[in-house]
């Protein structure tokens, strides 16, 4: 029998998810720390056989205009087989979502996309959700080699644009400093004014950046040319991993190839660290040339790295209203080119 309680102790929580086969910081105490700080309730719980924790699972709550929801961001991370404990998964939320009167739960687990994990989540009364959530087909570098291996594994014009930002006089330099999200902030309203997408708060930036940084777990790094930022990327290390989660860029200067050294310095910031893997974190699949991410992502693949793709959001529907929302969802990611 699987017994469910929540769990309030930081130490508890991380110790079992680093341990965990391939965890991500969406599971992390801090990403629901964040979550918290911009009001958003969140729910930890643990999985119990005999009193020893076997699982754990950050679940958020959404208000939406559109309806409250739960969202479970690259979990649960239990031993998927072994039913009874996705089967004690899936009641909790159940319960959950019905005691805070939500319309459905969204789940991304971070698991493959295959056919037999479809039909699980299938077998579960789950459907496939109409938008994705968080990165879900990624780009990731395996860092366990040397800095002159990987970069004979870039592309031939990636390799050349990184030498011509070098000598051109770009410099990159690395922040701790919140003050510095400002220029994220702006360079990504620059960026949101040339591709038209809805941007994030400033607030939402500098939550994250604090709340990571008391763990030495974030950084923002920073292209500087001419005394002008061209561009600025959000690097959070978790889980012996690097993810390039955020960034900005200027049109000024537009011949300075200045977001490739940034990459390359970051790459080889995350070696130092003695992480394993740099994720580029969302990739437009290369089979949607008009997607709107596909331009950063041809930048991305530059770079090596596999493909790595994880179960497209699914989506447990919980009230009837779920279905206005399903058909809400369909079209804004028809007309976002997603």
């Amino acid at each position: 029998m699987i017994k469910v309680d929540l769990i309030k102790d930081k130490e508890t929580w991380e110790k079992f998810v680093l341990s965990y086969s391939d965890p991500s910081f969406l599971q992390s105490w801090n990403w629901g720390e964040v979550q918290r700080t911009l009001g958003n309730k969140i729910f930890r719980f643990g999985f119990f056989k005999q009193k020893k924790l076997v699982g754990t699972c950050l679940l958020i709550k959404r208000e939406a205009k559109r309806g409250a929801y739960l969202e479970c961001p690259a979990g649960p991370l239990i031993d998927w087989k072994k039913p009874l404990y996705f089967e004690a998964f899936v009641k909790q939320i159940k319960k959950i979502g019905e005691e805070e009167k939500c319309f459905f739960v969204r789940v991304r687990p971070q698991i493959l996309e295959t056919l037999a994990n479809r039909i699980l989540f299938k077998k579960q009364g789950f459907i496939s959700a109409p938008m994705h959530l968080y990165a879900e087909n990624t780009l990731q570098l395996n860092l366990e080699k040397t800095e002159e291996q990987l970069l004979r594994q870039m592309r031939k014009n990636t390799r050349y644009l990184i030498k011509k930002a070098i000598k051109e006089g770009v410099k990159i330099g690395q922040s701790t400093d919140v003050k510095d999200i400002e220029a994220l902030y702006q360079l990504q309203m620059e960026t949101v004014r040339r591709k038209h997408f809805v941007p994030f708060k400033k607030e939402y930036f500098e939550k994250e950046f604090q709340t990571f940084l008391k763990d030495n777990q974030i950084r923002l790094f920073k292209a500087i040319y001419q005394g002008k930022i061209l561009a600025v990327a959000l690097i959070i290390f978790y889980a012996k991993k690097a993810v390039y989660h955020y960034s900005g860029s200027s049109s000024r200067f537009r011949k300075i190839p200045a977001s490739y050294l940034l990459q390359w310095e970051a790459i080889k910031e995350t070696k130092r660290r003695g992480c394993q893997i740099y994720n580029f974190w969302g990739a437009a699949p290369l089979n949607k040339p008009k997607h709107r991410f596909a331009g950063v992502s041809l930048f991305k693949r530059g770079f090596g790295g596999v493909e790595v793709n994880y179960l497209h959001a699914r989506d447990l529907p919980l009230k009837s209203g779920y279905w206005l929302i399903y058909g809400f969802e369909t079209m804004r990611k028809f007309y976002r080119r997603l």
